[in-house]
């Protein structure tokens, strides 16, 4: 039964000075680490690269040349993981800001309805996704949405440093949020 990592929002250094202590920890034995997005620094992949061998997509925060892809594709244990950050184009993006900040609140829900639409026509076990800084897991049209929340603080929540897992197996895909 294949595990695999799953991070988001790291910010480093925008938010964080480094990686918080324990990841290390939450992510033993995985075989591959998925970052969705808003890493900032190359280093973070790097250190994360330690522990399992990684693969990012590029948020928001990341900007321009980063060199990491919007989304990716993943295949592991005869699953398919779709990976983004989930913000959309940048129209999107900016506009989504005002809406939320005039609602005070993200919907949680339409983001996750928004990663899943970045795979459209592709087959898709579980979609990956980041930005919101909020964890989520639900099943939309019979695909799991994970979202594990952030690394970094959000300025909205009191709470900490959040990694996920996705356990793979014959059954299909969990997924499991820790906080470090």
């Amino acid at each position: 039964m294949p595990t695999i990592g799953i991070i988001t929002d790291t910010h480093i250094p925008q938010r964080l000075p480094r990686l918080p202590d324990g990841i290390g920890v939450a992510f033993r034995g995985v075989e591959l680490i998925l970052h969705a997005g808003d890493v900032n620094k190359r280093c973070v992949l790097d250190d994360l690269n330690r522990i399992a061998p990684t693969l990012a997509v590029a948020g928001n925060a990341d900007l321009f040349g980063s060199g990491l892809p919007a989304r990716r594709i993943v295949q592991v244990g005869g699953r398919r993981i779709g990976l983004t950050h989930g913000h959309g184009s940048w129209p999107r993006y900016l506009w989504r800001k005002i809406v939320d900040a005039l609602a005070r609140e993200y919907d949680t829900d339409f983001y996750a309805r928004a990663a899943l639409a970045e795979f459209q026509g592709d087959r898709v076990d579980a979609v990956v996704f980041g930005h919101t800084h909020r964890p989520c897991q639900i099943r939309l049209n019979g695909v799991l949405m994970f979202n594990p929340g952030p690394v970094a603080p959000a300025y909205y929540t009191t709470r900490g440093p959040q990694v996920g897992l996705l356990h793979i197996d014959a059954r299909g895909v969990r997924a499991e949020v820790i906080e470090l």
